[in-house]
């Protein structure tokens, strides 16, 4: 039994609602699927996000390292050889990490479909449901308000808000995201790489100091500052999570040796697959930082890896895991669903994917 051949599909799904951050707006999932396939034709899927403003990453790139460097060297090799393969896609390129990630997922998808489990037995879990937390696109304070009404309405009680645009409004911005979700929502802020050292410190103790209960702020400043983002967790009580910081493991050891994080968020796409992941989760655990697993903007295939990387080992914090819910329609068939604030992982082989829809599925 060998691996047959190794193909890739370009996706453009449209969000039900436009997606703003402190670093971009988009209304549209623009992602790249990898399918391996063995050559009893059977399929494993993967996912590399564009995501030009956050990892560099683009569909174009990303295609071109699968193509001409990944499918040539897994042509004819045994798929169940799963450590093996997934160390030489790592070993193949420099950088890339979106590319790998959708070919280790791939293959871990299609060792899971040959072993006829899902993927999260194969990760060593059998929980089926994953929290997550919900994301409040950057806006006014109006708007903010509007949409924490609506996640709460629509059942999360985790709320992610995108902030960073405009430090001089962000505590107006908090403070209505308050009072419109109640006492009982968790609120988190994501400034996305947005703040200066000075501002983040500034807006940070405003919010402290206004009792408005953040549990979490996410990156709030340029991901190559880690002595910038240092000298603001030395000043503020509210943990601080970094995300675009870190990569893989020489970055969380920086964040780690400068104390500049209480947190560290883990992507697969920043840092190459599932394998790698784990690493990092393990490694912050046992230095004492708090974990949870994100997401780019992408599609069931990606969350349902990273879904099931966290039924298997789980995070110290509610992960987000939402970028799915956004979608106006799946671009796959079968995988993941959500229930409310729940992701809930299919209990069929691998990622439980049947395949790609083109177009639109037809509405019952």
């Amino acid at each position: 039994m060998s691996i047959a051949s190794v193909r890739t599909h370009r996706i453009s799904a449209p969000l039900h609602t436009p997606f703003v951050t402190a670093l971009r707006r988009t209304s549209t999932v623009e992602t790249l699927v990898v399918e391996v396939v063995d050559t009893d034709g059977r399929s494993g899927f993967g996912e590399a996000p564009e995501v030009w403003q956050v990892t560099g990453a683009s569909i174009g790139g990303a295609r071109a390292c699968v193509e001409e460097v990944f499918a040539p060297l897994l042509s004819r090799r045994d798929p169940d050889d799963l450590v093996a393969r997934c160390a030489e896609v790592r070993r193949a390129v420099v950088g890339n990490e979106a590319a790998k990630a959708a070919v280790d997922v791939a293959l871990h998808d299609l060792a899971a479909r040959r072993l006829g489990v899902p993927l999260v037995r194969l990760l060593g879990g059998t929980s089926r449901r994953v929290a997550t937390d919900v994301t409040l696109s950057a806006g006014d304070a109006v708007e903010l308000a509007g949409a924490a009404k609506q996640r709460i309405a629509d059942g999360f009680d985790v709320l992610k808000v995108k902030v960073g645009t405009d430090a001089a409004g962000d505590l107006a911005r908090v403070r209505a995201v308050r009072a419109a979700a109640g006492p009982q929502a968790r609120i988190r802020l994501d400034a996305n790489q947005g703040w200066t050292p000075r501002e983040a410190v500034r807006v940070i103790r405003s919010v402290e100091d206004a009792g408005l209960g953040v549990e979490l702020v996410e990156q709030p400043v340029h991901a190559r500052d880690v002595a910038g983002m240092a000298w603001v967790a030395d000043r503020v009580d509210v943990p601080i999570l970094a995300d675009e910081a870190v990569y893989g493991v020489r970055d969380l050891v920086e964040v780690i040796q400068r104390r500049a994080a209480d947190m560290v968020n883990v992507k697969l796409a920043k840092c190459g697959g599932l394998g790698p992941a784990r690493t990092l989760l393990e490694l912050a655990t046992e230095h004492g930082l708090g974990t949870v697993v994100g997401s780019m903007m992408e599609s069931q295939v990606g969350l349902g890896a990273a879904a099931s990387l966290v039924a298997a080992v789980g995070t110290s914090a509610v992960s987000d895991l939402d970028a799915a819910w956004w979608l106006a329609w799946s671009p796959v068939q079968g995988g993941i669903r959500y229930e409310n604030a729940i992701v809930v992982l299919p209990d069929t082989p691998g990622l439980g994917i049947a395949g790609l829809h083109r177009t639109p599925p037809a509405q019952p």
